[in-house]
Parts: C-alpha cells; structure tokens; sequence
C-alpha cells in the first residue's frame, strides 16, 4: 500500500495547527517535542525522531522522539551521540540529501537508530534541517509499520523543521541573560569605541582621534600606510560612522583595472562611445552619489585619470564618456596608498595638485609592529570568526601560542595575522592553538635586521601583560594575582617596559 498526502485543504490546515503549537511553545524542550509529535501525525507513521549538531559539527544526538503515540524519555534513545557509523542518519546529513525509503529492508540499510519495535519498520523518510542562513542544524526523520511513499510531506516537513530551528533559537535567547545593547549611534556623534575597529594601542587611539576630527566633514581624506594595515576598514568607519551612512559606500581599487576601463568604470559612458557600448551606463560617481567613494591604491591612477578626478574633486561634475554634458554629484573621495606619493610626484609620476587636493587629511595608519599590544587581541578576534564560520566551538588559546604571537613582527601586517590565525584554526584539532599551528618565520627588524633576545623578550613581556590587564579591566591587583606576580613587581615591569594606564 503507498500512503499519499492527505487532501491538500485538510492537510493545510492540520499543517497550520502545527505551526500554531510550534509557535507558542513555552520551552525548547517543549518545542522540539511538538515538532517530532507533529510530524509524525502529518504522516500517519508510528515514528517521529529529531537530531541536532552539536556547535563543533561534528556531533549528531538525538534530541526528541515520539513512538506509537508517547513522547520518549531523552535518555532511552537507542541512538549514540555519535552518529559515526550510521548509514542512513550520515548519508542524509553528509550529501545534505532527502532521503526517502519506501520498502525498508534491515538486510540492505543500517538501521540501528530506529528503536526496536513489536512490528518491523517498512517506510523511512530523513531529511536536512536548516537555519535562516542555509546551515544544517539537523534531521528530522519519520518511519512507519507500513510499506508507503513519503516522499510528498519532505517540502512541508522541511519548512516545518526550519521554522521550529528559528523559534528555538528565540526561545534560548530570550531566556539567556540580559546584556545591555550599545546603543545606536545618534547623528552627529562618533560611533562606539574605536568605530568598530579593534585596537586599543596609543598608535590605534591616534587613529581614532583622526577619524573622529574628519567624520562629518565633507573634505578628503587620504589614508597611507603599508599594505595589510586596514585601510579599507578605515575608509569604511569614516563612511559607516558619519553622516554619509544612509547611502552607498563603493570601492574600486585602482590598480585593478587599465586606464580605459577604470575610466569608464568612474565616469560611465553614453550610449555609442566605443564599440560595444549599446546602452548607457552611469559610472561609480553616480552610484555613490550622496555617499562615499573609496579609491584603494590611488597610486597607480593614470595620469590622464588623475586630471579627470582632480576636476571631480574642484567642482563636483562627471562627464561620461561620449557626452559633452556635465552633471553634478557629491560623493565624497576616501583615497588610499600603500606609496609615497610625495616621491612620485617628484618622479613625475603623479599630479602635484591632485596629491595636496587629496592630502587635506592625511591620516597614516600604523604597522602592526608599531601596535604590538594589539595583537592577541586581534588574534582571539580571528580566531573566534573563523571558529564560527566552521560552526566550531571556539578554539582555546595556549600560553605558548601567544608568546609565540607576541614575538613576532608581522612584515604582512593585520592581512597576515588574520590568515595565520585562519590556517590554525583549521589545523587545530584538539581544541587548543598551539604553536605548531603557525607558521612563524623568524622576527626582524623593519630595516631587516634579526632583533636581539633582549629586544624579543621585551617586546613578548609588554604585550602579554597589556593583555593581561585589558582582561581584568586594568585591575592591576587581579592582573598580578593572575600572573603570579607580587603588585609591587607588575608596576616595576609596567614602568621599565613604558605601559601607562592609558593604554589599558
């Protein structure tokens, strides 16, 4: 006998009742037990079980279980905690597959996750559960005595189960403890510590002084600095932080692309400019017209361009290509370069006009070596994004690990520490960074000379204290406590390393 999906008005309804029920659970237990309990009236079968991932992603439990009419106490499930071994459960989760068995047969499919049973099990229908971003959080499955085709309940079961995975997640969030939200930032006021940024060295805190004179003025700003230092992120707060924030932010990056497509890609072109151009096309001006636009690299601009943008800068208007028409825009010029734009002035290389155009406000962002108290900071930033973006519990950090960080001098910047702390945290096993995790190669100088061993341990002592201290909120009888260290020691070694509270 193959069961079909009831009459679709009367399987609508029963299906909105489910919701009903699934909405106003008071409890995560409750929620997850109406859900196995509703799919398994939906479809007429004996079974209703639900498994969910654990945050590593690595391990499948079952979490509710409704058989022959009785919600299952959690610790009679048949099922380990590890679903390694099971045919059926990792088939469905690993392919991310519906699977649906219409003559079940023990000889043929392992089945050991099904409870045994007065009669045996005939029909099985599994499928994926996902979270509002696409995640699998889990399985729902269904089985019945009967031999029938499940197949038609998997697009209502599957929207049924996400929905449940969206109020659980409710659920657990309104009963977590309260924290206070920071609150939005009102017009005209700077945003939240740092604009987003992390870094709370005296080098970072200039920055931010920087960006908060400029933030809701309308002149250039021009930000310098080695390459992997931020300046994106930069131009990114100045827009984000200021009045601008309602309207676009664009990025091109000037090096990218030849003279006369970057041209083309600013100004946009009429219909009939070139060949191939068969419609018209307005450029990054117009689309961030009323915003910022953001010029990465502004360096290697041409020098045809660079006279084009100069007038973009006097009197705020565009020309497309192939018009002979001007038209106005205000968009603000967040400019960047990894050069020396005074030098490449002197060689020629770029307009003097358009550098002091551009440099009304210079702002330098500073090496990572020049910001070493922030780098375990940023490192346990890394770590904890890249960890939830492999739906990993977060990895812990050894001592050894963060010395072996704190000695280094990070020629590639913020852009290298971030890919370390990725590469080690999918080298990492055990739960634990250690330093055999990252690939260090030996700390120099910036003139390239080796530091000595005096130089290193400094450097390695002052950043694990800061750190230390920023953790206990700059308690500095908790942060000697912590690191084993009499009071009267940790202020000696805060006065001959130079760390003032302000750093804190």
């Amino acid at each position: 006998m193959f069961a079909e999906v009831p009459q679709p008005l009367r399987y609508a309804e029963a299906l909105l009742g489910s919701y009903a029920k699934l909405a106003g659970a008071a409890s995560g237990e409750r929620l997850l037990a109406d859900l196995v309990r509703a799919a398994a009236d939906l479809a007429d079968c004996a079974l209703g079980q639900l498994y969910l991932l654990d945050n590593t992603h690595t391990r499948l439990t079952l979490s509710a279980e409704w058989l022959d009419g009785l919600l299952q106490p959690r610790e009679a499930a048949s099922l380990p905690s590890d679903y390694d071994g099971e045919q059926l459960l990792q088939y469905c989760l690993c392919q991310n597959q519906v699977l649906c068995i219409d003559e079940l047969d023990s000889a043929l499919h392992g089945i050991a996750c099904l409870p045994e049973a007065g009669r045996a099990w005939r029909s099985l229908l599994c499928l994926p559960l996902h979270d509002g971003v696409g995640h699998t959080r889990g399985l729902l499955l269904v089985a019945s005595h009967e031999r029938c085709s499940l197949q038609g309940f998997a697009a209502s079961f599957a929207q049924l189960g996400s929905f449940a995975l969206a109020q659980l997640q409710l659920l657990q969030r309104l009963r977590a403890p309260e924290t206070p939200e920071p609150a939005s930032p009102a017009p005209g006021t700077p945003c939240a510590s740092g604009y987003g940024l992390l870094g709370q060295s005296q080098a970072m805190r200039r920055v931010y002084q920087l960006i908060g004179k400029v933030l809701h003025s309308p002149v250039s700003v021009l930000l310098t600095g080695e390459t992997g230092t931020g300046k994106e992120l930069v131009a990114r707060a100045i827009h984000d932080c200021g009045a601008r924030r309602s309207k676009a932010f664009v990025v091109q990056n000037c090096a990218a692309l030849p003279e006369n497509l970057l041209e083309s890609e600013l100004f946009g072109y009429r219909r009939g400019a070139f060949t191939g151009a068969d419609r018209d096309k307005p450029g990054l001006f117009d689309a961030a017209d009323g915003g910022t636009l953001f010029l990465d690299e502004i360096g290697d601009m041409p020098l045809g361009l660079q006279a084009k943008l100069l007038r973009v800068l006097q009197e705020g208007e565009v020309r497309p290509l192939g018009s002979s028409e001007t038209h106005k825009v205000d968009v603000r010029i967040v400019a960047a370069t990894h050069q020396e734009l005074r030098r490449r002035v002197e060689e020629g290389r770029f307009r003097e006009d358009l550098f002091y155009r551009l440099s009304h406000f210079p702002i330098e962002l500073p090496a990572l070596r020049e910001r070493g108290e922030d780098i375990l900071l940023l490192a346990r930033h890394f770590a904890a994004t890249a960890s939830g973006l492999l739906q990993r519990d977060a990895c812990r950090w050894s001592d050894a690990a963060l010395e072996h960080l704190a000695g280094y001098a990070f020629p590639g910047n913020v852009r290298e520490l971030k890919g370390l702390v990725e590469r080690a945290v999918l080298l990492c096993e055990g739960g634990e960074l250690l330093p055999e995790h990252f690939n260090l190669e030996q700390t120099q100088h910036p003139d390239g000379a080796p530091l000595s061993l005096r130089e290193r341990m400094d450097r390695l002592e002052r950043n694990l204290l800061l750190d230390c201290l920023r953790k206990n909120r700059g308690n500095q009888t908790n942060a000697a406590n912590e690191l084993g260290l009499p009071r009267r020691t940790l202020l000696y070694r805060m006065q001959r390393l130079k760390i003032s509270p302000s750093e804190v």
